[in-house]
């Protein structure tokens, strides 16, 4: 006769248990919440507030595959800033994971980095499932400019410096000093082109042979890709491959950017793919 009741008690018991770890979860849950909310520790995975509609992802400095250097305490004059490559793409991804992000906007000031590097921005952006939209401010050069042709859209500032479609590998030859301090180079190398363009030693005929060969392939490959990611005809980007830049006013003539502006100037550009007014467009930062 006594069982039931204990059963009972038994159930009750469980049930208020259950139903309090639920509550104490359930609050621990929104607490978290709400302090990550409050703290800002969402914010470093979103692009948006919630409020503003276009990423702006700023390449900035040397384009490179490379993690950003250390800080020159000594002297932070001599740093100059670095566009790490992994960085850049992260903050790519985190505005095309954001379901408030409607557009991309990538703010160059670069004179270039190495090609590689250079390369995987601009196809990076060329795969992007949003609208992109490059803005060279004061320097998109070299491999700068060879990541802006990966976007959309380029605009650029009249006043800019755009293009330097070429590849270098000059460097300084120090054997003469090396002489005149009393320091004699010595080779020691398993094969005789191991240690070729090293500044120390002089430079031979067969290795100023392997650089041309190199420089050529890279020259050829960079013409033909910003050809394909600019829609233009081989010949024609091959003729402004010289190595020189130009300013963004001369650039749009020769059809390597498609507005002059800056970046208030892109809100049309934005609102037009989106199919919002320019009033709607917000950028983010």
């Amino acid at each position: 006769m006594m069982i039931r009741p204990i059963v009972h008690d038994i159930v009750r018991f469980v049930a208020i248990a259950v139903i309090g770890l639920a509550t104490f979860w359930a609050g621990l849950w929104m607490w978290g919440n709400w302090n990550d909310e409050w703290s800002g520790f969402n914010a470093q995975f979103t692009a948006s507030d919630g409020y503003c509609n276009i990423a702006v992802v700023p390449i900035t400095g040397d384009i490179t595959t490379l993690p950003y250097p250390e800080e020159d305490t000594e002297d932070p004059a001599n740093q100059y800033p670095t566009a790490a490559v992994d960085d850049i793409l992260y903050q790519l991804r985190l505005a095309e994971s954001d379901p408030y992000i409607e557009g991309i906007l990538v703010r160059i000031d670069s004179l270039g980095g190495t090609p590689v590097a250079s390369e995987i921005l601009a196809d990076t952006l060329k795969a992007s499932p949003l609208p992109v939209a490059a803005l060279i401010r004061e320097f998109g050069t070299s491999g700068g400019y060879l990541a802006a042709t990966g976007a959309d859209t380029i605009f650029a500032s009249p006043l800019s410096d755009v293009g330097s479609i070429g590849i270098t590998m000059s460097y300084l030859e120090n054997v003469g000093k090396n002489t005149k301090d009393g320091l004699r180079y010595v080779q020691l190398s398993s094969a005789p082109f191991k240690d070729y363009g090293d500044p120390n030693k002089p430079l031979t005929a067969a290795e100023r042979m392997l650089l041309e060969r190199d420089l050529k392939i890279y020259h050829e490959e960079f013409v033909k890709q910003v050809a394909e990611n600019r829609s233009m005809p081989v010949e024609e980007v091959t003729k402004l491959a010289d190595g020189s830049s130009m300013p963004g006013a001369l650039a749009l003539e020769n059809g390597l950017i498609d507005a002059l502006g800056n970046q208030d100037s892109t809100r049309a550009w934005f609102a037009a793919e989106i199919g919002v007014s320019a009033d709607d467009i917000t950028f983010c930062e």
